[in-house]
């Protein structure tokens, strides 16, 4: 399995960054599609996700009503769209391939402490200046 994250940057707050995730060697639609981020000094946090059977999605609330998830089982590619970024959103994003039917904030956080079952990219810098 292998995942290449891209389209992460530098942008003033207010404004909006596209983040891109592949994924090649496995059959898409049957995991969860997951973006975490991990900012400097804090934990890995659970920020989307999305079944590939049923297209259902989460958002963390820091989140919510500014990111969108989408997902293109076809291309084996998930987009994460990021509006009206704040410089709280600084941080490392990761795209994550998770092992699970579920994508809520309990699942992102276990997975994002033991790191699996599933697969992880390398991960993309995001940076929001004031």
């Amino acid at each position: 399995v292998n995942i290449v994250e891209s389209g992460g940057g530098l942008v003033q707050a207010g404004g909006s960054l596209r983040l891109s995730c592949a994924a090649f060697g496995v059959t898409f639609p049957d995991y969860a599609i997951a973006w975490f981020r991990e900012a400097p000094g804090k934990e890995r946090e659970g920020v989307s996700c999305t079944i590939g059977s049923t297209g259902s999605t989460y958002y963390a609330d820091s989140v919510k009503d500014r990111f969108t998830i989408s997902r293109d089982n076809a291309k084996n590619t998930t987009d994460l769209q990021m509006d009206s970024l704040k410089p709280e959103d600084t941080a490392v994003y990761y795209c994550a391939l998770m092992v699970t039917t579920i994508c809520d904030e309990s699942n992102m956080a276990v997975f994002a402490l033991t790191r699996g079952p599933g697969a992880w990219g390398q991960g993309t810098q995001v940076t929001v200046s004031p």
